[in-house]
């Protein structure tokens, strides 16, 4: 499935940026050259979220598991270009779908662990996905979500779905079990019908490899596909700007479905040959052992966590500082004091990022911006002609900033715009979606990110983050949109208007607020605002709002637009308060 314009391949091929090599051939020369070499590693705290016990896997080890896995799906009827959602929480066993999909041509849909019916209908929808593969139970062994159980559910209202797979202890009826399936070892006459299968699908690097999912300011989530040659442009992003080494010991504590998690657990790796050591979900003792004990070479955490670590010193003793001397950030801006203190206390050069699904993406390093207050707040205004970066994709993509009410190009410090990307690491449109996706991207073919930046510096050689024009709720560094959940609210019993802002908080950026209007007076609590998102409308944990507003209407211009400046700094005060009503 090829679904990048022949001319947008023709132009960047002949310039050098996109290729012939896909993700897989990447990790079958690794699989040649270090077979014995450990390539991924399971969580400690496995138990917490999944069944079985962590693993460790050489190249080797990996590579004769995606043999199987390729058998199972080949004996299933999967082939080229069917799509396979696949929900899973950080583990080896990512690695194994993602590879062996990256083999046969089948297009990888990965979704969030805390999706439910109500996302993965849409997906689904939107998809026609021909398989589902995911755990039994994912989460703790009491009370855990039977994710399998809830796929065949969803078999009935999509018939397209005909192949639930998963491991586990208990699969459940209708549900193919893995483990089973390929507990045999791999024959040579399987291996050359494997072989034969990989000559026939003839999978190349324009191929799309993921559709993944963003939520925007649309109601429903969008799919975002990616080929191989689009995976690998960006990696270079996160390895330079980390100065990553060939073969390096990556934590990845992100979700392993979108932009953060595969441009450096996946693709990076693939580029390097290194291990990627897995973490699900954040806890942080664990990432705190992780990082003692796995010989960590780079990681990611969120600004409030490290802000919290430094401020905790005790915490960090016993990390081999001389190893892990980059970490990246983003997603909320960063302290300068942060910034200084683990570059004066331990040499660790912090990294800070922005980045889309789409594939926007700005790096500031230490090489490109040494004074650590400046890096806190700017990034290189890559992709503008004069400014040279150490980061070889900003001489890849072209960058504009724009005012959102003229359409003017801005071009003076201070003055606040959307900052606007194109480029060989920008998608080329939302998947089935052509009215969203000519939405994206303006008449000079640049996608419009819907972030507000200005230019800042005294060469004016910097962007400066400034805020959102789209209405979004950033939990985490997960997009959530408030439309989404305002529509959905609006069905609710004893719901009249709502609206849904975010509120700041410390350690997530933000939280999820909803600003309720009664419609019989009296508005429902949060607790059964709650209940009926998650068991009406079964909607993803996340989303749900952690503080209510009941007002007795909703703040409006003179046209009916909904204030929602006002309603932030409402539900901001609410938040400030002992008395804030929290689910």
């Amino acid at each position: 499935m090829i679904l990048v314009a022949p001319e947008k391949i023709d132009e960047y091929t002949a310039r050098g940026w996109w290729g012939t090599t896909t993700l897989w051939d990447l990790f079958a020369s690794h699989v040649r050259e270090r077979p014995e070499a450990e390539a991924v590693v399971d969580a400690p705290n496995r138990a917490d979220f999944a069944h079985g016990v962590p693993r460790r896997l050489s190249w080797a080890m990996l590579a004769d598991e995606v043999d199987r896995f390729c058998g199972l799906l080949l004996d299933q009827g999967m082939r080229r270009d069917a799509v396979l959602v696949v929900q899973l929480p950080n583990c080896v066993e990512q690695f194994v779908v993602y590879l062996a999909c990256a083999r046969l041509g089948i297009v990888v849909t990965p979704v969030p662990i805390q999706y439910r019916d109500h996302e993965l209908g849409h997906i689904l929808d939107v998809t026609q996905a021909a398989g589902a593969v995911t755990f039994s139970r994912i989460g703790k062994p009491e009370g855990g979500h039977a994710a399998a159980a809830m796929f065949t559910g969803l078999q009935a209202a999509h018939p397209g779905l005909a192949r639930v797979f998963a491991w586990g202890d208990a699969v459940g009826d209708g549900v193919i079990d893995i483990a089973r399936c390929t507990a045999e070892a791999v024959t040579p006459a399987a291996r050359e019908r494997l072989a034969r299968a990989e000559r026939e699908v003839a999978v190349t690097a324009n191929d799309v490899f993921t559709i993944c999912w963003t939520s925007g300011t649309e109601a429903a989530p969008k799919g975002v596909p990616r080929s191989h040659n689009e995976w690998l442009i960006v990696a270079p992003s996160i390895i330079e700007a980390g100065e990553i080494r060939p073969r390096a010991r990556l934590l990845n504590p992100f979700p392993l479905v979108n932009m953060a998690g595969f441009s450096t657990a996946f693709a990076s790796w693939l580029r390097l040959g290194g291990t990627v050591v897995q973490h699900q979900p954040f806890t942080l003792p664990v990432f705190l052992q992780q990082l003692r004990e796995e010989r960590i070479d780079y990681t990611v955490a969120p600004p409030a966590i490290l802000n919290m670590l430094l401020q905790n010193e005790a915490l960090l003793e016993g990390i081999d500082f001389g190893r892990l001397s980059r970490i990246g950030s983003g997603s909320a801006p960063l302290s300068d004091w942060m910034v200084r203190g683990f570059g004066e206390k331990y040499g660790v050069e912090i990294v800070n990022y922005f980045g889309s699904n789409e594939g926007a993406a700005l790096s500031g390093n230490h090489v490109d911006i040494p004074d650590p207050a400046q890096r806190a707040q700017f990034f290189p205004r890559a992709g503008v002609a004069g400014y040279d970066w150490s980061i070889s994709t900003t001489r890849k993509i072209r960058t504009r900033l724009v005012d959102v009410e003229t359409g003017e190009d801005i071009l003076e410090a201070g003055r606040p715009g959307e900052i606007r990307f194109t480029g060989p690491t920008i998608f080329s449109g939302y998947y089935r979606s052509p009215a969203l996706s000519a939405r994206a991207f303006d008449e000079q073919g640049f996608y419009k990110t819907g972030d507000l930046f200005e230019i800042a510096g005294d060469r004016l050689q910097y962007y400066r983050y400034v805020g959102r024009s789209k209405d979004l709720v950033i939990r985490g560094g997960v997009n959530i949109s408030s439309e989404e959940i305002e529509n959905l609210l609006l069905a609710c019993p004893g719901v009249r208007e709502a609206a849904v802002v975010g509120v700041p908080d410390e350690m997530l950026g933000e939280k999820v607020c909803a600003c309720v209007v009664a419609a019989d007076g009296q508005a429902p609590s949060l607790d059964a605002i709650n209940g009926f998102l998650r068991e009406h409308k079964r909607v993803a944990v996340y989303k749900l709002p952690e503080y209510l507003l009941p007002l007795q209407a909703l703040p409006r211009n003179p046209v009916g637009k909904i204030l929602k400046r006002e309603l932030r700094e409402q539900a901001k005060a609410l938040a400030a308060t002992p008395r804030r009503e929290t689910a």
